[in-house]
């Protein structure tokens, strides 16, 4: 097991949706936390929050997880304030709607650069300082959209193929070296956060319409809350679980994509138009 009361985490992407959620949970069972992003203002409210849920140590720091010299420093300044921090969970990420043919390759690297390489940076500048300590954790944020592919979403899709690519790799690595870090990649299915609100759209998408109706069907099938989200990962965690699967929407595409991996998006997507029409009014 992870012990998650005593530990001390670093989460990226804290201001808002999983991260905000699993800065609390960590810290009501006793966990330390460093969080990160580049909303200092919600950083600093949530820090104000978690000092009145319990009495831990809890850090602000301004990142970019996109910009390699600013996680360098970032890791730097967290060792420093959480000398014995032996959790890392790289959730900042950020998303962009349109086909493959509406998305320029600025886009494509704006959000490789956040999603992927914002992974990376984080593992490998603070993986020396994990693999000193007695047990240590690494836990990076993929999606389903990371084990199944949705037209509309080739960026995106790639960016979390490649952090689930990675962290398998790695886990392997880990696991051949007897190192005391684990890792786990995390597959969420649709959680109610503002990730799509926020998102950017391709450059080249030139009906506005196309991205509101987009926005509005991820909201109407996003069953997950932030908070169930974040207790399965931190449970994940103290379970050292390889690969920790949320939502029942998740672990149903991942079944079959399993049973038809050529094939599968007929299916599901048959199944998410009966789920938007139940979600209608007077649905059935």
């Amino acid at each position: 097991m992870t012990q998650i009361s005593g530990a001390a985490c670093l989460v990226t992407g804290a201001a808002s949706g999983i991260g905000r959620a699993l800065a609390r949970e960590l810290v009501t069972r006793g966990c330390d936390v460093a969080i990160a992003d580049r909303d200092m203002a919600g950083l600093k409210t949530l820090a104000g929050e978690l000092e009145v849920v319990a009495q831990r140590k809890v850090s602000v720091h301004a990142v970019d997880v996109a910009d390699r010299g600013l996680m360098e420093a970032l890791v730097e300044e967290v060792i420093s304030t959480h000398p014995s921090l032996n959790i890392l969970i790289n959730n900042a990420g950020v998303a962009l709607l349109g086909q493959f043919h509406e998305v320029e390759l600025a886009d494509m690297e704006w959000l490789m650069n956040t999603n992927f390489w914002g992974v990376v940076y984080g593992t490998r500048f603070l993986l020396p300082h994990l693999s000193r300590q007695r047990e240590a954790h690494i836990v990076n944020l993929s999606s389903i959209f990371g084990i199944i592919a949705p037209p509309g979403q080739a960026a995106y899709s790639a960016a979390k193929f490649a952090v689930r690519g990675f962290s398998e790799a790695l886990r392997h690595e880990l696991e051949m070296a007897h190192s005391p870090v684990r890792l786990s990649v995390v597959h969420p299915g649709g959680v109610n956060t503002s990730i799509a609100r926020n998102s950017r759209v391709g450059t080249l998408v030139s009906d506005n319409h196309e991205r509101t109706e987009m926005i509005e069907r991820f909201e109407k099938l996003a069953e997950t809350t932030p908070q169930a989200a974040a207790r399965r990962i931190v449970i994940g965690i103290e379970r050292n679980e390889p690969r920790i699967v949320i939502g029942t929407d998740a672990r149903r595409a991942d079944f079959v994509q399993r049973l038809l991996p050529a094939s599968y998006w007929k299916v599901i997507a048959r199944s998410l138009e009966k789920a938007l029409r139940r979600n209608k009014p007077g649905g059935v």
